[in-house]
Parts: C-alpha cells; sequence; structure tokens
C-alpha cells in the first residue's frame, strides 16, 4: 500500500502546499511509502519536492490518494475515475462572485472548483476538513462520508528562524504599526482594512502605519483599486511589501502591535495562527472560518463599522490589561494548533481510515 498526495499546484509558500510537504512528513514516519504529485510545480521548492501528475504510477485498491481541494481543476473530474481510497483534504473555495469584477479566469476559476467539489460529494470515501466551518460547507454540498475536522499542520519551528534585520529596524521607529498578512485580493477585503487603518490615524493615532503584506499576482486590478483608494483618502503610511522572503515575513509579525483581519472568506486563515505565534493581538472581522480558528482567541467583531473598529484597535493599543487578556487567550488557543498535536490527530485518523474503523 502506498499514499500519494495530489493537488493542482505545489506552490512557494502557499498555505495549502506546506500542509501537504508537512502532512508527507508525518506519513514517511508512519512507515508509509508516499510522494507528491501536482499539475504544477513551483520551481522556487528544493528539486524532488513533487512530481508531475503524468508521473503518477499505476493504481490499486488499496492504495490511497489524499486529494487536496481549494480550486477548480481537471484532477477534481480525474480522482473519481482512480481505483483506489480516495481521502480529501478540503481547504475551502472561495465564492466565485468576490472575484467577478476583478478577474473573469479567478471566477471561472472557482465556479469550477464549486462545481467538482460538488461532483466528488458521492465519489470519496473520507474526507479530512481543516475548520468546522469546512465540514459543514462538504455537508451542504451533499457529502455523506464521514468527515474529520484537521487544521492544517503549520510547522513551527521555522517561526524561530532569524527575521530580517533590515525590516526590524526600518520600522522600529516608534510607529504604531498595524498588519494584515495574505494575498492582495477581493475576499480578503484590504479595503475595509484601510478604512479602519484611516479612522484610526485621523482620530486617535497619527503616528502609526499599515503594512499590507501579500502578493497581487492576477489581482492587480484589484491592487490599482487599493491604491486609488489610499490616494482618494488622501492617507499616507500604508506600505504594499508585495510577495516577500520568509524571514521578512518574519521581520513584519516582530513589530507588528495589531493584526486587523477583515476577511469575508477564509477556510482557515494561518496568518491569524502566526499572529498569534509572534503575540500580536488579533482584531477581526466575524466571517466564516474566522471565529473557529481564533477559538476564543483575539477580538472578535461582529461588524465593520470602521469607526468602531478604530476605536478597538486603540484600545488594544493603549489598554496594557486587555491587551495582556487578549495575548494570554491567544496562547491558550495556540496550544490547539501545537504540531504534535496536529500530527497526532493526523496519525489517529489515517490509521482508522486505513484498518476500516472509520465508518459514514
Amino acid at each position: 500500500m502506498k499514499i500519494y498526495q495530489l493537488l493542482p499546484t505545489l506552490a512557494f509558500g502557499d498555505a495549502v502546499s506546506n500542509d501537504a510537504l508537512a502532512l508527507e512528513k508525518v506519513i514517511r514516519e508512519m512507515g508509509y511509502k508516499t510522494e507528491i504529485f501536482a499539475e504544477s510545480i513551483d520551481a522556487r521548492l528544493p528539486k524532488g519536492s513533487a512530481k508531475f501528475v503524468e508521473k503518477l504510477p499505476r493504481l490499486n485498491e488499496k492504495d490511497i490518494i489524499l486529494y487536496h481541494l481549494s480550486t477548480g481543476t481537471k484532477l477534481n473530474y480525474r480522482l473519481a475515475q482512480m481505483h483506489c481510497r480516495k481521502v480529501m483534504v478540503y481547504h475551502n473555495i472561495t465564492p466565485p462572485q468576490f472575484f467577478e469584477e476583478y478577474s473573469v479566469k479567478a471566477a471561472q476559476l472557482c465556479q469550477n472548483g464549486l462545481e467538482g467539489a460538488s461532483y466528488l460529494a458521492d465519489k470519496v470515501d473520507y474526507c479530512l476538513a481543516v475548520s468546522e466551518y469546512n465540514k459543514q460547507d462538504l455537508i451542504r454540498m451533499g457529502y455523506t462520508c464521514p468527515i474529520d475536522v484537521l487544521p492544517i499542520l503549520i510547522p513551527f519551528d521555522d517561526y524561530a528562524k532569524t527575521p530580517s534585520q533590515q525590516v526590524i529596524d526600518r520600522y522600529s521607529d516608534g510607529y504604531t504599526n498595524l498588519i494584515f498578512t495574505g494575498r492582495i485580493a477581493p475576499n480578503k477585503r484590504q479595503e475595509d482594512v484601510i478604512r479602519a487603518f484611516y479612522d484610526y490615524k485621523k482620530f486617535y493615532n497619527p503616528k502609526s502605519r499599515l503594512i499590507l503584506v501579500g502578493g497581487h499576482n492576477g489581482m492587480e486590478r484589484y491592487y490599482h483599486r487599493l491604491k486609488s483608494y489610499i490616494n482618494a483618502l488622501e492617507l499616507e503610511d500604508v506600505v504594499f511589501p508585495g510577495h516577500i522572503k520568509f524571514d521578512e515575513i518574519l521581520a513584519y509579525y516582530k513589530i507588528a502591535d495589531v493584526f486587523l483581519c477583515q476577511s469575508e472568506h477564509e477556510g482557515f486563515c494561518v496568518p491569524i495562527v502566526e499572529a498569534m505565534y509572534f503575540d500580536v493581538p488579533v482584531v477581526a472581522y466575524d466571517s466564516s472560518a474566522i471565529a473557529g480558528t481564533l477559538g476564543g482567541g483575539g477580538f472578535l467583531l461582529k461588524d465593520k463599522n470602521p469607526v468602531e473598529t478604530a476605536g478597538v484597535i486603540n484600545r488594544v493599543v493603549t489598554d496594557e490589561a486587555l491587551r495582556t487578556q487578549i495575548i494570554k487567550n491567544q496562547q491558550a488557543r495556540l496550544a490547539d494548533f501545537d504540531h504534535k498535536v496536529i500530527e497526532a490527530q493526523f496519525k489517529t485518523y489515517l490509521d482508522t481510515f486505513i484498518n476500516g474503523g472509520r465508518k459514514g
């Protein structure tokens, strides 16, 4: 028996890809032969990280495909024809309406993904959803196979690496630094982050800065609209570092005073966990999987009134007791995402499935 992971793209720095790479190590530790196969493989990854789908060997009924579903791809339909046991790792698919105004291609890709996910509802044997929100999404699509929740396996050891001193020196200037980390994309609602920052800077703290970490490849129209919005507000101190090196990402978390998330669709949201790891208090809008990932940590916003959000930010920055309590709650929640905890859950789920103990 062999266990193969399958996904459309193995990308550098991508949460889904990082999850696949982390799970591969665990599967090997369990003593199973395993490899990752993808339609496209990022050249920045170490050689041998994965093989192209065309090289997927002949499968037998005892083999297992661990399929990471997060987008539209022909693999959603090809999987159904594979003669093996099928386990889906569901990362969620962004609703296409978020992209319709900015990219027909992106919107169509998401629509194809949702159609593919629905198609597979009765064609997989078992699902691992990375959040309870995602589990409920599968149930709404008609999945009746066993479904367990397994958060993304995050390699926290990597976060202990040395951050960029250049970034730390540049932004350790007495300013209050608000950050949001995530791809520049309409579902992330960076415009709402910008508006809340505008009110915070205007009414509470002129000596403040907003750093929006993330690349905008494929979302250039949305990115330029954000820049136009900033110009229309005559707002200063908004920084777009772009898609940056890992040591720079670490540095931005190091200098951050608040992590502000206004996203309207997340299947899990790894950056929230990263912020918690660095003891950056999280202020986040309650949407999709956000509350589930926070798990009682952070400060959860029930609406998006930018003036009220600015007031919350100011309270978190200035009220030391509140800040301390938020960080304490975040540290407690972070323990649930400990690498050993998630690894043990995965081993239990996979062993149970392999041995036929997980029934629908």
